[in-house]
């Protein structure tokens, strides 16, 4: 059966749309059942509508706590009884029983190298450090902050002139392309997490992921 995803988004939904692509075109094997944002009016909701996925708000100023909100947004994923979690632009930090409830089942990406960079501003910190590459990262949530284990990486190259503006828009091109393969891992049942590292076919990923060559792995 297709793995039963459910996708949390704060923003315009580039890389839901990269998941939307990827099921409707047969290159993942998911049922995307739902599409929840802490932004009632985020741009993305509007695309799952598009697309006939099924989507709710759930507005975390509307909640006195963290923990209040991270309770009503666990009610309302758990309701779809999804397989997989994925955190696609989801700006909102979760506390550690939420993540907890999820361990072994949730995903983010996160535009860097991991573990360079972990939380904002990655690009600019990247050019600021006189890097010669950057990236993005798909790995398992876990309670420290960007900090779970690598599932798979891309590289792109620091150019000359490079703003950062310009370095994340390449790096996005990378992140539509690498999110869903490593959905699509989890959902043939290849990608899980043992203890705290990632293992994809039985062996232990290293410390930075996968490494993406352009093609499906």
């Amino acid at each position: 059966m297709p793995c039963n995803t459910v996708i949390l988004i704060s923003g315009s939904g580039s890389n839901l749309q990269a998941f939307i692509d990827s099921a409707q075109n047969g290159e993942l094997d998911a049922t995307l059942s739902a599409v929840i944002s802490n932004r009632p009016a985020a741009k993305g909701l509007e695309r799952a509508r598009e697309a006939g996925i099924a989507t709710a708000a759930v507005d975390h100023t509307a909640y006195a706590s963290r923990d209040d909100f991270d309770a009503a947004l666990r009610e309302v994923i758990d309701s779809y009884q999804p397989d997989l979690v994925i955190l696609a632009g989801f700006m909102r930090i979760l506390g550690a029983d939420f993540v907890r409830h999820y361990r072994g089942r949730m995903l983010n990406i996160h535009p860097s190298l991991l573990p360079k960079y972990p939380g904002l501003h990655t690009h600019q910190r990247a050019l600021d450090a006189g890097d010669a590459e950057a990236g993005a990262t798909v790995h398992f949530v876990t309670e420290e902050l960007d900090g779970g284990p690598p599932v798979i990486h891309a590289r792109v190259p620091i150019e000359a002139g490079d703003t950062a503006e310009l370095l994340a828009a390449r790096v996005l091109e990378l992140e539509h392309r690498i999110y869903p393969l490593a959905a699509q891992w989890y959902a043939q049942g290849r990608l899980i997490l043992n203890g705290n590292r990632a293992e994809l076919d039985g062996k232990a990923l290293s410390a930075t992921g996968f490494p993406f060559n352009g093609t499906s792995g």
